[in-house]
């Protein structure tokens, strides 16, 4: 059976998602932040990282969330949250899947520390804003007339997206981009995501 380590207020959230969405049934070991909100020294048992997601399947031991999703959907989902293999439509996939923490990550999140410390040195601020302006505007249009980045269907990048866009809008930055909004509350609407997080807690703490 698969095990999950799933980190509260984190990305392994995702992929719990993803399992509720194929009905598979695994194993959740639970960890919990510390007073300084990092992850506890106890994942360094299970990866050398010593983050989440970690998916454990036998002999095998997986990190980071994108791998994890292919490997499920390849493995246990019949591909059903991915496009064909060898389509045009995989590869753009593919992309988007590799997107969100790549480009997308770097300006949203360094923009929410910047507002939880105080702000941003200015040389900074001035790097991050048209960039989080441009990884917004760029989502908003691969969205389209959606409802998902993929069409009418649900996708793995849709599952990756939803974490780096929970931060944005905890970060205020999803006031000027409504349809980046709209769609963060379409993939909240998921019953899986909403018994993802009834499982594994919600995605962000509660604004104080």
């Amino acid at each position: 059976m698969l095990t999950l380590h799933h980190l509260n207020y984190s990305r392994s959230i995702r992929v719990i998602w993803l399992l509720e969405e194929l009905g598979i049934e695994y194993d959740l070991v639970k960890y919990e932040r510390d007073e300084n909100f990092r992850a506890p020294s106890a994942l360094k048992a299970i990866h050398p990282l010593g983050k989440a997601p970690v998916l454990v399947d036998d002999a095998l031991t997986l990190a980071e969330s994108a791998p994890i999703l292919s490997y499920i959907d390849e493995r246990y989902g019949d591909r059903r949250f991915s496009p064909p293999v060898d389509s045009d439509a995989a590869a753009v996939h593919d992309e988007w899947l590799q997107y969100v923490e790549s480009s997308a990550s770097l300006p949203i999140m360094m923009t929410s520390l910047g507002k939880r410390m105080g702000g941003l040195p200015d040389g900074l601020a001035k790097f991050t804003g048209p960039e989080v302006t441009k990884t917004l505007d760029y989502i908003g249009a691969g969205v389209g007339d959606g409802p998902y980045l993929m069409g009418e269907q649900l996708m793995l990048a849709d599952i990756q997206m939803c974490y780096i866009l929970a931060i944005a809008e905890s970060a205020g930055l999803l006031k000027e981009h409504p349809d980046v909004a709209a769609y963060l509350d379409r993939l909240r609407a998921r019953p899986a995501f909403i018994a993802a997080t009834e499982i594994g807690g919600p995605l962000m703490p509660a604004r104080r």
